[in-house]
């Protein structure tokens, strides 16, 4: 029998995935005596995703694990840092430098893109998510839009973002989490009589599993939560509305219609779940019309792939690169109080921010020594604290200027 279309960890850590013209690149390095040049090379990006401000760096812990054991050295943002495109006087701002001899790691600039490029761009998503939903719960209920090889590294970049749980199985356990899920439309039409089905899942599911009940197979919304209400009694954690947007109307007004039908028939504590084609800005609105938690898929698992790129900027010590690039080896110092950055030489001298006077610090840290990890891989979870732990700092900058 055949296999699926994927690449193995083997694959990738031969360079198999590659594009050609670095083997090619490597083969003329060698033909004619340039295969000892030593470069430093940085990943920059043209322009911040989604028209934000910044994004969420995504991808570093397999960025470490493809350059393990090579003769390189690494300098990186941490995972789940916020990069922004530019500092704050337009210099391009590097999230990454790698440096040693050329031909030793060409081949892997590829994959090396691709981890973060896709990692970074669902991981950006997730943010501006969480930032719409306020406190509010929102689980990622994405992976049947991608390949179901990429499940759990996009669930972990969703989860790394900010998202609160995942739907699927491997990507809860790559992040440590219990999978988070209700019930598709497909049980209610398998029984013919959705109050026969949800009774069935009451009786047969985990009684850990929140009895969260999906209310819109046959009938409207907020008659389907009445009688999910009436079944379950208060066994019933919450209802799932997830009506296509080609039947549902105005969303914000159906999930107040059902908020108020719960509450006159005294149900005040059952949460109301949304879920079906939202995003950044459907989740902001829905949260303001009451309901208290989401399902996200599409708009976060399948973002569009940011456009970072990798340059050469030095050659055995000596600046070089491409228009449109700037030369020399860098460090980017990240401002402790509003975030904002400055490029710098790698050799200068610690700024201050020029924002708001503040102190800074070098964000772009030893990843790899010598081909040696030498930075600590934390786990999602701890990940996740740190974007959000700088999402609260944004929002408290953003209170501090209105």
């Amino acid at each position: 029998m055949k296999g699926f279309h994927i690449a193995s960890s083997e694959d990738i850590r031969r360079g198999r995935t590659t594009d050609v013209y670095f083997q090619r690149t490597k083969k003329i390095l060698e033909a004619k005596g340039k295969d000892k040049i030593r470069v430093v090379m940085e990943v920059t990006i043209g322009s911040p995703p989604d028209n934000h401000p910044w994004g969420v760096l995504c991808g570093v812990e397999e960025v470490a694990r493809l350059f393990e054991g090579l003769p390189v050295d690494i300098h990186c943002m941490p995972e789940g840092s916020l990069f922004h495109s530019e500092d704050s006087l337009g210099y391009r701002s590097p999230v990454l430098t790698i440096e040693g001899t050329y031909h030793d790691f060409c081949e892997y600039e590829t994959p090396l893109l691709g981890f973060i490029c896709q990692e970074s761009a669902v991981a950006s998503r997730a943010a501006y998510v969480r930032v719409a939903a306020g406190d509010k719960p929102v689980i990622a209920f994405g992976v049947r839009r991608i390949h179901p090889s990429l499940a759990p590294a996009m669930d972990r970049a969703g989860y790394i973002g900010g998202l609160d749980g995942v739907s699927s199985i491997i990507g809860a356990e790559t992040c440590g989490l219990q999978p988070t899920g209700t019930m598709p439309h497909a049980l209610m039409i398998a029984f013919g009589d959705q109050v026969e089905a949800w009774k069935a899942y009451d009786e047969v599911v985990e009684p850990e599993s929140p009895r969260v009940i999906l209310v819109d197979t046959y009938y409207d919304e907020k008659t389907e939560a009445i009688m999910a209400a009436e079944a379950l009694g208060e066994r019933l954690y919450g209802v799932r509305l997830d009506t296509p947007s080609s039947r549902r109307g105005s969303f914000p007004k159906i999930v107040k219609e059902v908020r108020w039908e719960l509450n006159l028939r005294g149900h005040e504590g059952v949460k109301i779940f949304v879920s079906g084609g939202l995003n950044e800005d459907t989740v902001k609105e829905l949260a303001e019309a009451g309901a208290d938690a989401f399902g996200v898929g599409t708009w976060v698992s399948g973002a569009p792939t940011l456009d970072f790129a990798m340059d050469i900027v030095e050659v055995d010590g000596v600046p070089h690169a491409k228009r449109g690039k700037l030369g020399g080896k860098k460090q980017v110092w990240r401002c402790k109080e509003c975030l904002s950055d400055i490029v710098t030489p790698a050799d200068a001298a610690q700024p201050r921010c020029g924002e708001c006077e503040g102190d800074t610090e070098p964000i772009l840290k030893p990843l790899i020594k010598d081909g040696r990890i030498v930075a600590p891989l934390r786990t999602p979870g701890e990940i996740r604290g740190h974007v959000l732990g700088q999402l609260r700092r944004l929002a408290g900058e953003a209170g501090r200027g209105s």
